[in-house]
């Protein structure tokens, strides 16, 4: 089974189109079947977030936490104890490719980090989007580290001790934690995902 960790807190302008881009990549034929689990953890959710995830036939947990950190490490918790074999993370204000979850299985590593692409550069002015270009790399062997395009195996995620209850950069120190333990980490910009 592949579990799909999303954490959220008050998305509601962003969820429906999220939870349906990753119910499209769950139904890739590249899955031959395997079974796909959504778990959306909302977190300390004040808006209209849970009705929209369960009118898409999503699961969800909700919690009071705050921390990005905690709620993925008990998203990813409570789907490795329905016996999921792959995790998959990404944000709910994040839409991901068709083949997202097909890309990540078919590098057969222990974890898949990805790149991501803003939708609008609106909210932050011509100075912020052209330092960011400058400085990204949409390469293969990039060195990007984010949890809105991430993936990896349940043994992998084990061994590495799960994801620290931070309250930011979770996703860095699991990727480090990862490194220390040995695993095989591929850097691709092949499945890049979209976000707000």
């Amino acid at each position: 089974m592949i579990g799909v960790v999303i954490p959220a807190h008050n998305e509601q302008r962003h969820i429906t189109a999220c939870l349906a881009s990753i119910l499209i990549a769950a139904r890739h034929p590249g899955l031959t079947g395997q079974q796909v689990s959504v778990l959306v953890v909302q977190d300390d959710c004040s808006d209209n977030t849970g009705q929209l995830v369960a009118g898409q036939g999503v699961a969800k947990l909700d919690v009071s936490f705050r921390n990005v950190g905690k709620a993925r490490a008990t998203g990813a918790e409570e789907l490795l104890n329905a016996g999921a074999q792959w995790l998959a993370f990404t944000d709910a204000d994040t839409v991901v490719p068709h083949d997202w979850l097909a890309r990540q299985i078919e590098f057969k590593a222990d974890a898949v980090c990805g790149t991501v692409e803003v939708d609008s550069w609106t909210e932050h002015g011509d100075l912020v989007r052209s330092k960011y270009l400058e400085l990204y790399q949409f390469i293969e062997n990039h060195r990007h580290i984010h949890g809105a395009n991430l993936g990896l195996s349940a043994e992998a995620y084990r061994n590495a001790g799960g994801f620290q209850h931070l309250a930011a950069h979770e996703d860095v120190h699991l990727i480090a934690d990862l490194e220390r333990v040995g695993a095989r980490i591929v850097w691709t910009a092949t499945n890049p995902v979209v976000t707000s």
